[in-house]
C-alpha cells in the first residue's frame, strides 16, 4: 500500500470513526504500516480492497480503530508542563484541598497507554509534592481503550529512553534497573495507579476530580463534534477549582468551554469555583 492510498483511505474512514484526518498527518507513518500488515493477513490486494471489506465487514471497522490508536509516550513528557504544575500550580491545589478539609487528592489520567503519564504523577506526587501536604492521600485512575497497552502498565518496566526527561534523581528512587536492561517502578509507585479499559468516546468514570490530563488523544485525534462532546463531559469531572491539562500541541474546540487559562501559554486550563 502506497503512502497516498494509505492517506486516501484515512481521510475516508477517519469520519465514521468520529475521527479526524489531520491528527493523523504526521505519525501516519506508524499508522499505515499497521493498516498494510492487516491487509496482507487478510490476503488482500491493497486500500481499494480494504476499503471494500470494510463496506461489506461491521467488524473490520473495530479493527482498523485499534489500528489507530497512535502511543508515543515517555515520562515527564513537556517537562515545562509537569514543572509548572509541580512548582506552581499543584501545591496551591493541594493546600486548597487540605484547607477544606479533605484528604484525597483525586487525579485521572484519560488515555494513558502504557502508563508513563500516570506513574509521573505518582512519583511527582510522593517525592515532589506529599511532604508539603501531610495526610493527604493520592487516588490515581488511568485509563485507556487499548488492553494490551493496559497490561504494560501494570508491569511498570520500561525502556531507559523513557526516562529521559524525568528529573534524574526521582528517576533513581523510583526506578530499579533490571539485568534485561530495562527500568523497572519500585512497588510503592506501581500500586499508586488504578488502571481501567475505557473509551473516552463512549465512557468516563463518575466522580469529581482535582486533576485531569487528557493529553494527544481528544484534542488531536477526534473529529470537532466529538471533541466537544468529550470536553464537556471533562468539564462536569473536574471539580470546582481543579484542572484540566492537555497536550502542549492541541488546542480546545471553539465555542465556550467552562474553563479558563490556568498557567499563561501552556495548556493547563482551570474550573472556576474552588
Amino acid at each position: 500500500m502506497t503512502d497516498r492510498e494509505c492517506v486516501e483511505l484515512l481521510q475516508w474512514a477517519a469520519p465514521r470513526l468520529r475521527l479526524r484526518w489531520d491528527g493523523f498527518r504526521r505519525v501516519r507513518g506508524q499508522v499505515c504500516k499497521r493498516i498494510s500488515r492487516r491487509v496482507k493477513a487478510l490476503g488482500l490486494e491493497g486500500a481499494a480492497a480494504y476499503r471494500a471489506r470494510l463496506e461489506a465487514d461491521p467488524a473490520e471497522w473495530a479493527v482498523l480503530d485499534s489500528l489507530c490508536r497512535v502511543t508515543i509516550s515517555r515520562f515527564y513528557r513537556d517537562h515545562h508542563v509537569f514543572d509548572v504544575l509541580r512548582e506552581q500550580l499543584l501545591p496551591a491545589l493541594l493546600r486548597d484541598a487540605k484547607a477544606r478539609g479533605e484528604t484525597v487528592f483525586r487525579v485521572w489520567s484519560a488515555g494513558c497507554a502504557s502508563g508513563e503519564e500516570p506513574y509521573t504523577v505518582a512519583v511527582l506526587f510522593h517525592l515532589g509534592l506529599a511532604p508539603q501536604v501531610p495526610g493527604l492521600r493520592l487516588e490515581l485512575l488511568a485509563t485507556d481503550a487499548d488492553e494490551a497497552l493496559l497490561e504494560r502498565a501494570r508491569r511498570g518496566c520500561y525502556p531507559s529512553g523513557t526516562l529521559r526527561e524525568l528529573p534524574p534523581e526521582w528517576a533513581s528512587q523510583a526506578f530499579t534497573l533490571t539485568p534485561e536492561g530495562e527500568q523497572c517502578l519500585a512497588p510503592e509507585f506501581r500500586q499508586a495507579p488504578t488502571f481501567q479499559r475505557q473509551d473516552l468516546r463512549a465512557e468516563m468514570p463518575d466522580a469529581p476530580f482535582h486533576l485531569v490530563l487528557c493529553r494527544n488523544v481528544a484534542f488531536t485525534y477526534f473529529a470537532p463534534p466529538l471533541q466537544r462532546e468529550v470536553l464537556a463531559r471533562l468539564v462536569e469531572r473536574l471539580a470546582p477549582g481543579g484542572l484540566l491539562v492537555i497536550g502542549g500541541h492541541e488546542s480546545l474546540p471553539e465555542g465556550p468551554t467552562g474553563l479558563e487559562r490556568a498557567a499563561g501559554p501552556l495548556p493547563v486550563f482551570r474550573k472556576p469555583g474552588g
